[in-house]
């Protein structure tokens, strides 16, 4: 047991990073000019002083997700009683860029396979998501920064250690990145019901499998960005598929389409 555990302290060092709390207007100020990863700041509404908005410039300038809260919101998010205010929410690992995954395809000399969230905002769909990529021979990982679950310890225990090997990218504006894969010969289908049967596609070469919200699906715009819209065959009463059990359907005939 003991050596077991040498080896998962070895595997995930310089990867993961504590999920944690950062709090009051010095140390959260210091950890955006330290380039710390923040998932979220928390800040309290209506304050205005001065070392209030230099935060918020720091966070405007790493495009963070703000939160105007009250007071008593985070009186009850802080540990430390000592709040001032802010309390900045870290990722509990390291995002990766999208060149990364790129990279990552071309090392092995496979076609780019690529997964694209579009705001799923359960931690245990996107952690079985990043497991199903990594299984499938993905190379990696795409969400949204805004209405979406970032890299959360959940999401990590979830994940059953994917997130040491599966690339994690979290961007701004989906709808651009896929306009920019497009150029460098990424095509892109999503989940859809109203589709063409999975089996009916060919789903081979660089390919990016675009998985919708829980609730909503794939939003228009990016429904509108994919070239195709798979369908999962159905036989049973109700009419559609947890996220994550769909993203493993379609990974999986995408994997058995590319081994073919």
């Amino acid at each position: 047991m003991e050596a077991d555990r040498k080896i998962e302290e070895t595997k995930i060092e310089g990867t993961r990073t504590e999920e944690t709390k950062i709090e009051g207007r010095n140390a959260v100020l210091e950890a955006f000019r330290a380039g710390k990863t923040i998932d979220k700041l928390y800040v309290q509404e209506h304050c205005q002083d001065g070392p209030v908005h230099t935060i918020l410039r720091e966070a405007k300038k790493h495009d963070t997700i703000l939160h105007f809260v009250a007071k008593e919101r985070l009186d009850q998010l802080s540990e430390t009683k000592k709040h001032q205010g802010v309390i900045a929410v870290l990722a509990a690992y390291e995002y990766a860029q999208v060149e990364d995954m790129l990279a990552l395809a071309a090392k092995r000399g496979e076609p780019p396979f690529l997964f694209l969230l579009d705001g799923i905002e359960d931690p245990h769909n996107l952690g079985a998501i990043i497991r199903t990529a990594n299984l499938a021979g993905a190379h990696g990982v795409i969400i949204p920064k805004r209405r979406a679950v970032g890299l959360t310890a959940t999401v990590a225990k979830t994940s059953a250690g994917a997130l040491h090997y599966t690339p994690v990218a979290k961007v701004t504006n989906l709808n651009t990145v896929m306009k920019e894969l497009k150029e460098q010969g990424i095509w892109f289908v999503c989940a859809d019901m109203g589709g063409t049967a999975m089996y009916d596609l060919d789903l081979k070469g660089a390919i990016g499998l675009v998985i919708g919200s829980e609730g909503e699906g794939v939003s228009k715009l990016v429904r509108q960005n994919c070239d195709f819209a798979a369908a999962i065959p159905m036989k049973g009463d109700i009419d559609s598929l947890n996220a994550s059990v769909a993203a493993g359907v379609l990974a999986y005939e995408i994997v058995r389409q590319r081994l073919c």
